[in-house]
């Protein structure tokens, strides 16, 4: 029972802080599952950021009742029905690969849908034992003493999600953290493999369709008649830990190696969708850009939002500096705030702020 409790309570802590601490990367993920499911679980994206913060706060009360045996018996049979629920979703996502990232760890472990199934399963074991087990076990505290407990782990899986939110993850699993250099993670070493690619053509005669693959289409053969065709990944090669950064100015070019290779300072205000960014932020960053405008620092909103969004946002809040674009999924790994400044230095972040930390 013992070893059964102590490997859950790993997981289930480690699983819940590891979301706890970045509630804004729990709820991308838990829209993109929305979004791929479609239908009615789409119209549930507004509860996204909720839902990440229950989900974590729970992984991390059941985590932490197993480790200090608090309404064990109750804890156990919570955990099997979890596994019960998520066994079957992660096998969906093994089979179907909606998603390519389920997020059990957050960013702080990347596994594949099957790995991630595989997990679950080997999971379900110690989740079972632990159920058959704890048949007969007696508390070993007083009914309102655990419900304190309870309380007060609710609160610390709450309280670490707010935290992170209102400011930055305390802890960092992002490519973009605090102290990275940047050119250093975007290099790719000369031998690195690279992804592998399945084509296959398909193709039409007498009425009847057939796939074909590269070496075996019919080239010459006129009796045959293209339809379509499809490719697939069939192996990924290396990919540096930053390797989607790609930031251009107003007239659409490409500004990226200004900013990473400068030898002077550059502040970037990361807004990746204006109609969801805090104006009181934006205006708070201006008095960055009003600091720093007449010297060799350089000052740049970066956003994913198109131009007569940008207009609108001047419009509302004011602001004078300039801004650029990037891809919209890169700017939420740079910074989980909306807006959030990060401070660069001959290509190295020394520093990143929520909006609400600005002054």
């Amino acid at each position: 029972m013992n070893i059964s409790r102590f490997v859950l309570a790993a997981v289930f802590i480690f699983s819940g802080f590891v979301k706890a601490v970045d509630p804004l990367g729990g709820t991308y993920k838990i829209e993109d599952y929305l979004t791929s499911f479609g239908g009615f679980f789409s119209s549930l994206k507004p509860l996204a950021f909720y839902l990440a913060i229950a989900l974590s706060t729970f992984e991390l009360l059941l985590g932490l009742n197993l480790l200090f045996r608090i309404h064990l018996r109750r804890t156990a049979i919570f955990t099997l029905l979890f596994m019960l629920v998520m066994t079957p979703l992660t096998l969906y996502l093994a089979l179907f690969n909606p998603v390519s990232d389920c997020g059990c760890f957050g960013d702080a472990i990347k596994l594949t849908n099957w790995q991630t199934f595989l997990k679950n399963v080997i999971i379900l074991v110690p989740s079972v034992m632990l159920v058959l087990f704890t048949r007969k076990d007696k508390a070993v505290l007083l009914p309102h003493i655990e419900w304190t407990f309870v309380a007060v782990f609710v609160s610390i899986g709450a309280g670490v999600s707010v935290y992170g939110y209102n400011h930055l993850p305390m802890i960092d699993f992002l490519p973009y953290k605090t102290g990275t250099n940047i050119p250093e993670s975007m290099y790719v070493p000369e031998n690195a493999p690279s992804d592998k690619f399945e084509t296959t053509f398909i193709y039409e005669k007498d009425g009847e369709q057939k796939e074909f693959t590269l070496e075996s289409y019919p080239k010459n053969d006129t009796t045959w008649h293209f339809v379509d065709q499809k490719t697939k990944v069939i192996s990924e090669g290396y990919k540096a830990p930053i390797h989607d950064l790609h930031i251009t100015d107003a007239n659409y070019e490409e500004i990226t190696d200004q900013i990473i290779y400068s030898e002077g300072e550059t502040w970037l205000l990361v807004m990746y969708d204006l109609n969801k960014a805090s104006e009181e932020g934006a205006r708070a960053a201006q008095k960055i850009f009003d600091k720093y405008k007449n010297t060799t620092a350089k000052f740049y909103a970066v956003t994913a939002s198109g131009e007569n969004e940008i207009q609108a946002f001047r419009l509302k809040t004011g602001v004078t500096y300039p801004f650029c674009n990037a891809d919209p999924i890169t700017l939420k790994t740079m910074i989980r705030a909306n807006p959030g400044l990060m401070l660069i230095r001959k290509g190295v972040i020394v520093g990143k702020w929520n909006w609400r930390d600005i002054e």
